[in-house]
């Protein structure tokens, strides 16, 4: 039971959160009043609550030894001691098959998209995460992956071809890039000057540049996000732009999120921030709610 319950937790499921971007598609879509596709959704969440958990495994089996070094990582079941690599990897391979079986019931192109998914979060954990710049480039890309299977999940033969626009996709990777490169700023300063022991990566960075990246990043967030608002797919309401009502929520959520990174040192773990913090959960519902509101009067 004390393997079962540490093999578990090495799934992080805390940071399971991440993956209700797979929701994204159904929501905008307006298909969530249809059982089968509502079905589908709810599938491909929990498919991929079970991949992002085997990555999370395979991570910390080729990271145990820096782990054991890290003041918060060194807790982590297979950086302690609590499971050991084989039977934390015996286990992720077993998840993995049946994941991807899953998958591959629910769509083609979702299974698909999964498989993308397990082999660029793969590449990042074995060497992409070494390499400056690409390192929050493949996990924005991961954010981006998830938001499209959570489409991929809905392309069934008998309704309409789904549209992916490029805003969608834009405004996604920009979002996911703000909150990499935020994670790497908070890494930066907790560790201080011993940095690069823990993650060789960060010896390539310096606050003052993560600062300009976060800039950018929070530029393309606002401004991608402006643009799928009033020229993504969304109808139209009494000839106004509805989703441009949302601004309000969006510009609060960023700005946020900075003072969360600037005044409080945080950042890290977007999915602590999401569990802990109550005004950034007020936004979500806030956005959520009026966004449901406005496609429904659309339609």
């Amino acid at each position: 039971m004390n393997t079962l319950g540490a093999f578990l937790s090495s799934l992080r499921p805390r940071q399971w959160t991440k993956n209700l971007l797979l929701f994204a598609g159904i929501l905008f879509t307006q298909r969530y009043d249809d059982p089968r596709l509502a079905a589908n959704a709810v599938a491909a969440f929990l498919v991929f609550c079970a991949l992002s958990g085997v990555v999370y495994i395979i991570n910390d089996i080729v990271d145990r030894e820096t782990d054991r070094e890290h003041p918060k990582k060194r807790f982590r079941p297979i950086a302690s001691g609590r499971i050991s690599p084989a039977a934390a990897g015996t286990g992720a391979v077993v998840l993995l098959a049946v994941a991807l079986t899953a998958a591959w019931l629910i769509t083609l192109p979702f299974f698909v998209t999964s498989v993308i998914y397990v082999l660029l979060i793969t590449a990042y954990s074995f060497h992409l995460k070494h390499v400056a710049l690409l390192d929050v480039l493949v996990l924005a890309l991961g954010f981006v992956v998830r938001a499209l299977a959570g489409l991929e999940a809905l392309r069934v033969p008998e309704y309409p071809p789904l549209v992916i626009t490029p805003y969608f996709v834009m405004t996604t990777l920009f979002l996911a890039l703000f909150l990499a490169v935020a994670k790497r700023r908070n890494e930066l300063v907790l560790l201080g000057e011993g940095a690069g022991e823990h993650r060789r990566v960060l010896e390539q960075y310096s606050t003052g540049f993560l600062d300009q990246m976060l800039t950018i990043a929070t530029a393309g967030v606002i401004f991608s996000y402006a643009a799928w608002a009033t020229l993504g797919d969304f109808a139209l309401v009494d000839e106004t732009y509805a989703m441009a009502f949302t601004m309000p929520f969006v510009l609060y959520g960023v700005f946020r999120y900075l003072w969360l990174v600037y005044h409080r040192d945080e950042g890290g773990a977007p999915e602590v921030v999401l569990l802990t913090d109550r005004p950034m959960q007020v936004t979500i519902l806030l956005w959520t709610a009026t966004t449901v509101a406005l496609l429904a009067m659309s339609r």
